[in-house]
């Protein structure tokens, strides 16, 4: 897997009809969308949520091989949720494949399945938001939906602050591994042959200069925030104010839509 499959944190400037939507509709669907996910109990709930997830990738015209490309980065997670499911899931009645201790059912199949399909639109979803919206408008929306935890005395602002500087410094420090491991071999470092544990002894080499590019870039951000007279949020006026429109009326009336329909299909009990 190169480092450029993992594409978390970067943002798509567009103007399609997702990219213009309030940051908070596209938060509160995702919500929606996750709650609808892990209330799926059939396949006919899934497909819902897959072609769901088909049709707002094809809205936004990020494009699918930008979305999947990124599930490249969990594809070991994804395998190793998939064999656990496959061997622990119990069932009833003779076993499909029986070989020592290890026996798998009908029942285990079907789990690992909707789980690895869970997981995928899980991330898939997640890219898909911070493609269609920038760090800043995410930070605003989420201090915006957070703001009645400031009467517990929660540092809302810090909080969004934080995480959007995380998602910005995502694809920032991957740029920079991607330059460093480049130079080491212009040096004739060798990353790709070897075992595992060889392997991870010549990435060692990477975490010197890349922590020390970590911190001077935080260092940096920390000086150019503090020239700015940047003090929290408290007095700190917006150039763009969030305002709700009618299209993001109807976007989480569709989201909670897709909720009421996966719940149904789960009452029908539907295959």
């Amino acid at each position: 897997m190169a480092l450029k499959d993992i594409t978390l944190g970067q943002f798509f400037p567009g103007t399609t009809i997702l990219h213009r939507l309030d940051p908070r509709a596209k938060l509160l669907l995702l919500v929606f969308y996750i709650v609808a996910l892990f209330s799926c109990k059939n396949l006919a709930g899934y497909a819902l949520a897959f072609l769901t997830l088909m049709a707002a990738i094809l809205i936004s015209k990020v494009g699918f091989k930008a979305v999947f490309r990124g599930l490249k980065a969990v594809y070991i997670i994804v395998i190793f949720t998939a064999v656990l499911n496959l061997l622990y899931t119990p069932g009833e009645g003779k076993p499909l494949v029986s070989f020592w201790i290890v026996n798998i059912y009908w029942e285990g199949i079907r789990t690992a399945f909707f789980m690895v399909l869970r997981i995928m639109l899980l991330i898939s979803c997640t890219f898909l938001l911070t493609y269609t919206t920038s760090p800043i408008r995410l930070t605003d929306a989420l201090e915006s939906l957070l703001g009645p935890l400031k009467k517990l005395h929660v540092p809302v602002h810090e909080l969004a602050m934080i995480m959007s500087i995380a998602l910005r410094f995502i694809p920032l420090l991957i740029e920079e591994t991607d330059k460093i491991m480049s130079a080491q071999k212009a040096r004739g470092a060798d990353f790709e042959s070897g075992n595992l544990v060889q392997k991870a002894k010549a990435l060692i080499p990477l975490l010197v200069p890349l922590f020390v590019s970590a911190f001077r870039r935080a260092d940096e951000l920390a000086t150019a925030m503090e020239c700015r007279c940047y003090h929290g949020g408290e007095g700190r006026t917006r150039m763009l104010q969030l305002k709700y429109a009618g299209r993001d009326y109807i976007a989480m009336f569709l989201g909670l839509c897709l909720c009421a329909a996966v719940f149904t299909l789960n009452l029908l009990g539907v295959f």
